[in-house]
């Protein structure tokens, strides 16, 4: 190839192609002029790296490609300006979705615990498999307590922080090959039951409300909510309804993953309830009381806020330009 041969002959294809990109405004027929420009320029550019390589001509073509690229695949929009939408309707939209499921995620795994619990306390074989007397009254008396003050706060609220986080993140990650989360609630059901019936048998039942509910409260509200939208993503591939299994997937997928960032910033808190206030020497009540208003705050936001969203259009999906489109439409 005469490369500056070639590259007289185009110029003025190239110039039109770079002045077409780098105009404010274009009408239909000047559109359809730059995208016609852009396919050939693609053709030309590639026969100058397949017989020349790297040249200043093309490097000066694949430049006014790229800008003639955005006009009309457009950019993505600024992070800050997507934040207000994010958190007023497509995360508490998806959180709202899902309230009937959690609600039932939350009621099933309350029972299993409650079961587990009162299995160990009629069964003094079972509780004894558990330890032996001196090693429960040192659970009982200590590690229990101690759990919660053993290290310093902020690195223990950063450490339960972490591991909650993880573990939603992978209910909903997981949640399509079905067994996942549910392994993970029983799992979660048998050990708060298993530490109620220690307690309880040793005559320190209100140690195990006053230590669980400040934080737990949120904590397990939030590991509720992650294993229902895993739950409902496996859910929509096993019945779609009119939709394909795959965009059932795609549009679930996005709108319930989501969710995790939202679980992300609650499981934030109640690790900073967990790791501050738990242990603190405010009184209970205070300390209850405290994770009764983290509660009603999160409810709020997933009840009361979801529902306007959701009347306002938004299912937690992002919308129709970012997700691509699936079809051809006028207008």
């Amino acid at each position: 190839m005469d490369l500056d041969a070639y590259s007289a002959a185009h110029r003025a294809e190239w110039d039109r192609l770079a002045a077409l990109a780098r105009q404010r405004s274009l009408s239909g027929e000047q559109a359809d002029e730059l995208i016609d420009l852009y396919q050939t320029g693609a053709t030309q550019l590639s026969a100058i790296k397949t017989q020349a390589g790297s040249t200043t001509q093309g490097d000066r073509l694949s430049v006014a490609l790229s800008t003639a690229r955005l006009r009309f695949t457009g950019t993505g929009a600024n992070i800050l300006s997507q934040l207000p939408r994010f958190f007023v309707l497509q995360l508490p939209a998806a959180l709202y979705r899902l309230r009937w499921l959690t609600l039932a995620v939350a009621v099933a795994s309350l029972v299993v615990a409650g079961l587990f619990a009162w299995w160990a306390l009629g069964n003094p074989q079972v509780m004894a498999n558990f330890g032996s007397d001196a090693q429960l009254k040192q659970i009982v008396n200590h590690e229990f307590i101690d759990y919660y003050s053993n290290n310093p706060a902020a690195s223990f609220a950063g450490q339960v922080w972490t591991n909650n986080a993880w573990i939603a993140a992978q209910c909903i990650a997981f949640g399509i090959v079905g067994f996942y989360v549910p392994a993970v609630l029983l799992q979660n059901a048998q050990n708060i039951g298993i530490s109620a019936a220690v307690l309880f048998a040793y005559g320190r039942g209100d140690v195990f409300f006053l230590y669980i509910l400040p934080h737990g409260l949120l904590e397990l509200t939030s590991i509720f909510v992650a294993a229902a939208a895993g739950l409902r993503i496996f859910w929509s591939w096993i019945a779609p309804g009119p939709r394909t299994r795959g965009q059932a997937l795609a549009e679930d997928g996005r709108a319930l993953f989501t969710v995790a960032v939202g679980l992300i910033l609650s499981l934030f808190v109640s690790g900073l309830i967990e790791g501050f206030v738990t242990p603190s020497d405010l009184p209970w009540p205070v300390k209850i009381g405290i994770g009764v208003l983290a509660l009603v705050a999160f409810l709020v936001y997933m009840l009361v806020v979801g529902r306007r969203a959701v009347r306002l259009g938004a299912t937690g999906d992002l919308d129709d330009f970012e997700a691509g489109a699936r079809r051809i439409v006028a207008g």
